[in-house]
């Protein structure tokens, strides 16, 4: 006990001690804090997700199989803007109907109940009157979370007999993972695994390099170690406590976001999406145990990265700064690999597998850089002394004696570039429909919008159509399937005044006209299309019709909502012509991206400006004696040139080949999504820039020094 409280007093000692150690100390609390705040981030993840799932089964309809249920219930769908909407309509058939969480007691036919965010988000179009008469908020313990967007309709009239579409609920208090947003829930897998990818491996990569900063003076002093008989346990010791405040006060820096989560109901972001303060607070001895694996992790790192040779030979440590590790090499190849056979996986493996290959490759493609370099650094080396070019061989000297450095600088513009081409192509990926219904917003905007309701007579239809916007024209749309051989077709029916205003010709017609852009549109969306002229609509109760309604300009889907939904049997989804493709299914999953990509690259940044420094102070000191071995003072920017900005252009020129060719590859692989080839030029000039900085602020900073350089026994 006392030789381990000796060598963790030594180890606080070099803490405070060591040539750039303040640099090392808050790079190391960064780096603790950055670790600890994305394990902070998966433990309120999963909680939310927990919490979720307990809040969706609370509102859950038990549905009864018996015609004796309590309460007729049905589910629709609509949307304000691009987001989503969950619409519960509803009729009780007795006073004591039960009532879902978050309700305490059902509203007057013909009114509504809605959440929060949806009454927030809705207002310019007209949400209060929508669906009725607005008659208050649901209650945040009957939403999954306080940004979900919901409505609780009671119906003004009894559903019509017969109706399947109308379930007998019996309670509520089960089976809620299909209502509201739990429809589309992905796995917890999915968030972690974007998180883990875009902001854990640029905070591990932060946590290397703080680790190596001051790294001359922490090797020296394990070789000495090792020379007096002290073991792997002792060097441990050492480094632990050189290491443990700042990764201490780093971790518990990093409880700060967290608690003020646990107090207050945060936005994140470009998501949207509201985090419930509940769910963060329920998990605080979950968050306090992760905290403590994250800090270990963090001296583990540290632990790990400073390392002696075992074979007895030599007491010079076994550190980054003399090679590059074959496993380093071996584990790039290996993420290479699982890239380039992630096509052949099965398909619904194919993107976990990419996504790791994806990970393992940006990891260690710096070491292959380094590797690189360090060849090219004996070849500049060989040059400069053929040519007495002085600069040129000290600086490749240098490259090739410590490819590390160039590991640490090089790796944040690696994972830098990688995460700013991948937020890129997930934002660009649409599909084909989407495509397609973002085209056909552009060219007919909403004057083409489709109606998913019940069974509808002649006097039902001539009521609604009286409180469509004047000008409006209706028509039904029915699909008709006979099976192969024969191919599917669509028959749309309306009175001859509403198909001439398309100049679609009615019988007797001699009118040629082109019809209008919205027939084309609906033949476009609809394949083989049949017009029928009708004297009156009406809509079979068989779900083979839906009503279309074609306005006579833009901006009037909010209106025709307003009719839809308050219809006696109102309908179960109004949206435009392929309007369920225009707001995609991938938007909010391009959200999480770009917020974690975010975070990823704040970390990252900071990777890059503590390596950066660390570099400054190691190349002050040993560039300043050059000055009187060489008399010359443009000594230090040739060096500085030849050792940092020309393994650092190479090493972004690689860089920038192999992000081409992984977003090419995982567009392939998805038949997602466009590669902007003006962002990566933007990516790999910003970093060709940042190399030239980096070489000339390190030859300034060993000038300034040279001017105060003094021998002395070091």
């Amino acid at each position: 006990m006392r030789t381990t409280g000796t060598l963790i007093r030594v180890g606080l000692a070099a803490g405070r001690s060591t040539p750039g150690d303040r640099l090392r100390w808050w790079g190391l609390f960064a780096a603790a804090l950055a670790v600890a705040f994305v394990v902070l981030a998966t433990v309120a993840t999963t909680a939310t997700y927990h919490g979720r799932e307990t809040r969706a089964d609370a509102r859950g309809p038990v549905i009864s199989d018996s015609k004796h249920g309590a309460l007729l219930y049905r589910e629709g769908a609509d949307s304000v803007g691009n987001r989503p909407v969950s619409v519960i309509f509803l009729h009780p058939l007795t006073p004591r109907a039960p009532l879902p969480a978050g309700v305490s007691r059902w509203p007057e036919p013909g009114e509504v109940l809605l959440s929060p965010e949806l009454l927030r988000t809705g207002q310019s179009e007209g949400i209060r009157t929508r669906y009725g008469s607005f008659a208050g908020t649901i209650l945040t313990d009957g939403l999954v979370t306080p940004s979900e967007r919901m409505a609780y309709v009671r119906v003004a009239q009894a559903p019509p007999k017969g109706d399947d579409r109308w379930l007998h609920v019996a309670a509520f208090g089960a089976g809620g993972g299909a209502t509201g947003e739990m429809a589309d829930q992905k796995p917890v897998m999915s968030p972690l695994q974007g998180l883990w990818s875009l902001a854990g491996l640029p905070a591990l990569a932060l946590t290397v390099v703080a680790a190596r900063v001051g790294s001359r003076s922490r090797d020296r002093r394990s070789s000495l170690l090792q020379a007096l008989g002290g073991t792997w346990r002792h060097r441990m010791i050492v480094n632990i406590g050189e290491a443990a405040l700042p990764a201490a006060w780093g971790t518990l820096a990093a409880f700060i976001p967290y608690a003020v989560a646990s107090l207050w109901d945060i936005r994140l972001g470009p998501t949207g999406y509201i985090l419930d303060h509940r769910d963060v607070a329920a998990a605080w001895p979950t968050a306090a145990g992760a905290a403590v694996v994250s800090l270990l992790a963090v001296l583990g790192i540290v632990v790990g990265t400073h390392r002696v040779h075992r074979d007895g030979r030599s007491t010079r440590p076994a550190s980054f700064s003399s090679r590059v590790p074959a496993w380093r090499l071996s584990a790039c190849g290996v993420g290479v690999a699982l890239v380039l056979t992630s096509q052949y996986a099965p398909h619904r493996a194919q993107l976990a597998v990419f996504t790791c290959g994806t990970v393992v490759m940006w990891a260690f493609l710096s070491s292959v850089v380094a590797l690189v370099t360090r060849h090219l650094g004996s070849w500049l080396a060989d040059n400069g002394k053929r040519k007495g070019h002085a600069g040129r061989l000290i600086g490749g000297r240098w490259t090739h004696a410590h490819p590390g450095v160039i590991v640490r600088l090089a790796l944040a513009m690696v994972i830098g570039i990688g995460i700013v081409a991948q937020m890129q192509v997930w934002t660009s990926r649409l599909g084909v429909q989407s495509q397609a219904a973002v085209a056909t917003h552009q060219r007919i905007k909403d004057t083409v919008i489709q109606l998913t309701t019940g069974a509808m007579t002649e006097e039902q239809t001539d009521r609604f159509r009286s409180s469509l916007p004047a000008g409006s024209l209706l028509l039904t749309r029915s699909f008709h399937d006979p099976g192969p051989p024969k191919e599917p077709w669509v028959t749309i029916e309306g009175a001859c005044r509403d198909l001439r205003a398309l100049h679609v010709a009615c019988p007797g017609d001699t009118n040629t006209a082109p019809v209008s852009a919205q027939v084309q549109e609906m033949r476009r969306w609809y394949g083989k299309v049949n017009f029928a002229a009708v004297p009156h609509i009406t809509v079979k109760p068989d779900s083979t019709q839906s009503l279309l309604v074609v306005t006579p300009e833009p901006g009037h889907l909010a209106a025709v909502k307003k009719a839809a939904y308050t219809l006696p049997n109102p309908s179960v989804q109004v949206q435009t012509l392929g309007g369920n493709w225009l707001g995609s299914s991938k938007a909010p999953l391009a959200n999480w991206i770009q917020l974690f990509g975010v975070v990823g690259i704040l970390f990252i940044l900071l990777a890059g400006a503590v390596s950066a420094a660390a570099e400054f102070v190691r190349i002050r000191h040993a560039l300043a004696p050059l000055s009187v071995l060489t008399g010359r003072r443009r000594v230090f920017r040739s060096v500085s040139s030849w050792h940092l900005t020309v393994p650092l252009l190479i090493a972004t020129v690689l860089t920038g080949a192999v992000t081409a060719w992984h977003s090419v590859f995982f567009i392939a692989l998805v038949q997602e999504g466009s590669v902007s080839w003006t962002v990566l030029a933007a990516g790999v000039t910003t970093c060709a820039v940042v190399s030239l900085v980096v070489g000339s602020l390190a030859a300034r900073a060993a000038a300034r020094e040279a001017d105060q350089w003094r021998p002395a026994a070091d």
